[in-house]
């Protein structure tokens, strides 16, 4: 019988249209092919394969989710290797140690699909239920020299609505402003938009505060984050 990564590779490439697979790869600019499979039928063999192979402890888990991730051929599979890390059977495998594991995955993909995918549940998820371990973790991330773990740091409580911790998003957005390193980049202006914006829908003062005192200075707001965080105010 294949390992869950054996089975994954194979549901996944059996399930393919390589008619459809140049237009998705193009769309998402991946240096990683693509196989082919659209979400739906991807949950359909996620929803079949994981639970058929059940991993026995924290170690097998996170070898494998490393294992799928660095043997992929097609970027599907890092998809499934996300479906493996968040899986309701390995929910106690989410806290603080495993941060290392998701770190590595944020460096490694490098693209908004699977970095907002980690940062937004994944990573947020763990921020929730372990505040006062995992917050110095964001806060580090905030200031790191890869672009993609700050955009973690910035947009990891996006949904946390009146749980949001306001000392550790003032943090990453202070930290990725216009002056910053990454400051003028796309992903980070987008970022702090996205994150202003959402939090917006809880606390709209307070977004409105933040964006006036960062309307001009070195550390300013972009137009784009200013826009995107008055967008429904």
């Amino acid at each position: 019988m294949p390992d869950l990564a054996g089975e994954l590779r194979r549901r996944i490439e059996a399930s393919g249209d390589l008619r459809r697979a140049p237009d998705m790869q193009a769309y998402m600019k991946s240096d990683l092919p693509y196989a082919g499979v659209t979400s739906v039928p991807l949950r359909a063999i996620l929803r079949e394969v994981i639970p058929a192979h059940p991993l026995p402890d924290r170690r097998s888990w996170e070898a494998a989710v490393r294992g799928i991730w660095s043997g992929a051929t097609y970027r599907e599979e890092w998809y499934a290797a996300l479906g493996v890390a968040r899986h309701r059977l390995y929910r106690d495998h989410q806290d603080v140690a495993t941060l290392g594991l998701y770190r590595d995955l944020v460096v490694d993909g490098a693209w908004w699909d699977v970095v907002d995918d980690l940062a937004t549940h994944l990573v947020g998820d763990i921020l929730a239920a372990h505040r006062e371990e995992a917050t110095p973790v964001l806060c580090a991330w905030a200031v790191d020299d890869d672009l993609w773990l700050r955009r973690t740091a910035v947009i990891c409580q996006v949904g946390h609505k009146h749980d949001t911790d306001l000392d550790l998003l003032r943090h990453a957005l202070e930290q990725n402003l216009e002056d910053s390193p990454h400051g003028r980049t796309f992903w980070i202006r987008k970022a702090v938009g996205w994150a202003l914006r959402q939090h917006a829908r809880t606390d709209p003062d307070w977004v409105r505060a933040f964006v006036a005192e960062h309307e001009t200075g070195p550390a300013h707001l972009s137009g784009l984050s200013r826009r995107e965080a008055l967008k429904h105010l």
